[in-house]
């Protein structure tokens, strides 16, 4: 345990990554954990403030903002959201020798009230003793579902010029610099039912039409940064009907931004050619989820991330990643931001678990993040 973080302190924020862990709030059902995250900095005395996210987000609740105020009238923003993956059943937190896991079969949620627990206790601490700078609190909803509350949020709102996000599910000591352009593509094809002994020459078959499309694409890693992937294929009512409806869906990710487009539009292309070549119509809907980013060797936020991981003792890794965060949306916006390693393992899964000691171990980066701001 860092020697700057006394005991009191860390149980402190054990008990609070439990406590917070052990509520449910998949996408769409943030609203009592958005509760007990205001009610319990209000108690601090600070004043938080909830955004009207929670319908354009199609959330539970809006985003939360926190200011922590500081020896001086200036204010560094960290970024956590509140809303987890869907499962099944209650969690219950184990404390397995310093690291917590899942009880049962569910996810634990460090993804990502780790973060969540320990901007508390950052918050707790800055009341306790001024910190150097003020602190501003983000706290997001459905971030899971394509960072739609980061995106409903107005950055305009923000004192801050630089920005910390912890959320990305690797050792503590991983700057994230660049990260890729995501599409969503969404197709359904919809072609004749007929009964598929007696005349099944009437029928068109849909799924038939999205299997040979699917044939068509080109999946999995197509270059050292592009990925494409057909995750969810839907159709049909019965052994014995030509199926009239399927549905898929697919995504296409690039670090290049042009070339997630290119390999989104090559998806669309190939349900077209799938739909005519078995007389199907079909409807293709492409989105953008979230646009990637390179982190500029210029930006502050890097650089105060980067100090602050040294003073912790940690070398800082510079790392591209597949996935997104809330820091896509907030770069987009024009807002310096930096996404970092905070330390869970396996997330999303049954498996999920995070250490003790990288809770802590965040904390003090956190805190050297405003002793150097």
């Amino acid at each position: 345990m860092p020697s700057s973080l006394s005991a009191v302190a860390s149980e402190r924020l054990y008990d609070t990554f439990v406590r917070l862990c052990e509520i449910r709030s998949p996408t769409g059902e943030e609203r009592e954990v958005a509760d007990t995250l205001a009610a319990e900095l209000r108690a601090l005395g600070l004043d938080v403030e909830e955004d009207d996210a929670a319908g354009p987000a199609a959330a539970g609740a809006g985003n939360l903002l926190a200011r922590v105020p500081g020896e001086r009238d200036e204010f560094v923003m960290f970024c956590a959201h509140m809303d987890t993956v869907p499962h099944r059943g209650r969690i219950e937190v184990v404390d397995d020798e310093g690291v917590f896991r899942s009880a049962g079969d569910t996810i634990l949620g460090a993804d990502n009230k780790a973060a969540v627990a320990v901007f508390v206790e950052l918050a707790r601490r800055g009341v306790e003793r001024r910190a150097p700078v003020g602190i501003e609190l983000v706290l997001t909803v459905a971030e899971e579902q394509g960072l739609r509350g980061a995106k409903a949020f107005d950055v305009d709102r923000l004192r801050a010029e630089v920005g910390f996000v912890l959320d990305h599910a690797a050792p503590v000591g991983g700057v994230i610099t660049a990260t890729p352009t995501q599409h969503k593509i969404l197709a359904d094809f919809v072609g004749v039912e007929a009964h598929a002994g007696v005349r099944p020459e009437d029928g068109s078959s849909a799924i038939e039409a999205a299997a040979a499309a699917i044939g068509r694409m080109n999946l999995g890693r197509l270059d050292e940064g592009t990925t494409a992937n057909v995750g969810v294929i839907k159709g049909g009512t019965s052994g014995n009907v030509v199926p009239g409806h399927c549905a898929i869906h697919a995504e296409a990710r690039s670090i290049d931004a042009g070339r997630a487009a290119e390999v989104a539009g090559q998806i669309s292309d190939a349900c077209a050619w799938g739909a005519s070549e078995f007389g199907c119509d079909v409807d293709v809907r492409v989105e953008e989820l979230f646009r990637g980013y390179k982190v500029p060797s210029s930006s502050a936020a890097l650089a105060l991330a980067e100090d602050s991981l040294r003073s912790a003792g940690l070398e800082p890794r510079r790392e591209s990643i597949g996935g997104g965060s809330d820091a896509n949306a907030f770069r987009l916006a024009g807002f310096d931001s930096v996404l970092l390693a905070n330390g869970p393992d396996a997330v999303h899964t049954a498996d999920e678990h995070v250490a003790a000691a990288d809770l802590d171990k965040m904390l003090e980066v956190c805190e050297g993040i405003l002793a150097r701001a």
